[in-house]
């Protein structure tokens, strides 16, 4: 099959395998190129770690610390009709590179928010890990929905804002055009879903099933992802139906921490991540448009991350550096430090105030925002034939 890029309402319903191979290797040589980091980490479980942060989580822990990874993510394999998911050609590249490299890693496909997928879990990691502990969890996923296994409910994450209709100004990434964005306000079960969804729930539920299975190491650390960003995406992302499960996410972390602390001495943190472009992002109205600027801000400064690079600075600075891990007043680690800077936003919101159809080019990077979203499809990637029939 010759694969293309199809894309509908700003998704991806496409991905190219070797792409997608040439996507997790940038990401593998990226980390082979920067100083291996001292730990006493050997075993890694990574929950979502099929794309975005998890991927490049595992990636770091891999090749960084040369840990042992076992990885759970939901994909879905190719059809006669279908390519396969992003995540299911990522999680067969890691494996191939990983091979050849001799580390060992293990990828499971189950929905983790499934009691029986914990169990499955837990079961596999004592015979893959050669009954050794976790020392590093990663918690990374992101779903549209869970089901509730007791009720059989099915709730579905939003991105609402609260309080008040949101009315601003998006972008179409591909056609690079501005956009007038309006979003109704959230009800209750709207922010109940996406609290359930997207909240400290699964976290929490995860990290109390393997300290009951005895799995967790002395001192062993479990790490979340959240963001909080600017206040011009506030109303839609942290004041929002999101926002508030964010808000449930970091609770959660305090109550984690404490039981870790106390039965094996260990850690729960939220990371609070700068904005890149993953699956989720591109489709967050005005997200996509800020980001563009914030790239471009950002790379003219010599700050801008991509996920990767965000990872191994998470692993050798903050987790591992032997030193205190630093984080904020709310016991958060904050990797978003660069993106807040006064300076960095300062220009963001200047260039965000002048913004017109006429100067959007000159003052965001929809280029670079939009090769990083085709990138995580595998597509656009240099030295791939695109051209050539493969198999899928």
């Amino acid at each position: 099959m010759i694969i293309e890029p199809k894309i509908l309402n700003n998704i991806c319903i496409t991905a190219h395998p070797l792409g997608c191979a040439k996507e997790v290797e940038n990401q593998i040589n990226y980390i082979k190129s920067k100083p291996k980091i001292k730990s006493d980490v050997k075993n890694a479980l990574i929950l979502g770690a099929s794309g975005g942060y998890g991927l490049a989580s595992r990636i770091a822990a891999g090749y960084g610390l040369g840990a042992k990874t076992m990885s759970v993510s939901f994909e879905k394999a190719a059809t006669e009709r279908r390519t396969a998911t992003p995540g299911w050609y990522n999680n067969e590249a890691f494996s191939s590179f990983a091979k050849k490299d001799g580390i060992e890693d293990k990828n499971l496909i189950l929905d983790a928010f499934l009691n029986s997928s914990k169990e499955e879990v837990i079961k596999e990691a004592k015979s893959f890990f050669n009954g050794e502990k976790i020392d590093l969890i990663i918690y990374s996923l992101a779903a549209p929905s869970r089901t509730d296994e007791s009720t059989g409910t099915v709730y579905r994450s939003s991105l609402k804002p609260i309080g008040k209709k949101y009315k601003g100004i998006g972008v179409d990434f591909i056609t690079e055009e501005l956009l007038e964005v309006s979003i109704d306000t959230a009800n209750e079960d709207d922010i109940k879903s996406t609290v359930k969804v997207m909240g400290g729930e699964d976290w929490k539920l995860w990290t109390e099933a393997l300290l009951n299975a005895d799995m967790l190491s002395e001192n062993a650390l479990n790490i979340a992802y959240s963001y909080i960003g600017p206040e011009m995406t506030k109303a839609i992302y942290r004041k929002g139906t999101i926002g508030k499960a964010k808000d449930h996410l970091e609770k959660t972390a305090h109550e984690l921490n404490k039981e870790m602390q106390e039965k094996i001495k260990g850690h729960a943190y939220v990371s609070v991540n700068k904005a890149v472009v993953t699956r989720s992002s591109a489709v967050i109205p005005t997200v996509p448009l800020y980001i563009g600027i914030l790239f471009k801000v950002m790379k003219n400064k010599g700050l801008h991350e991509n996920c990767i690079e965000q990872m191994y600075r998470l692993i050798s600075e903050k987790l591992y550096s032997g030193k205190e891990i630093p984080v904020d007043s709310e016991n958060r680690i904050r990797l978003d430090d660069w993106e807040l800077r006064d300076d960095v936003q300062k220009e963001v919101s200047d260039a965000w105030n002048k913004l017109n159809k006429d100067n959007l080019k000159e003052l965001a990077d929809l280029e670079l925002f939009r090769k990083d979203y085709m990138n995580m499809h595998g597509f656009e990637e240099d030295g791939i034939d695109y051209g050539q029939d493969v198999q899928i």
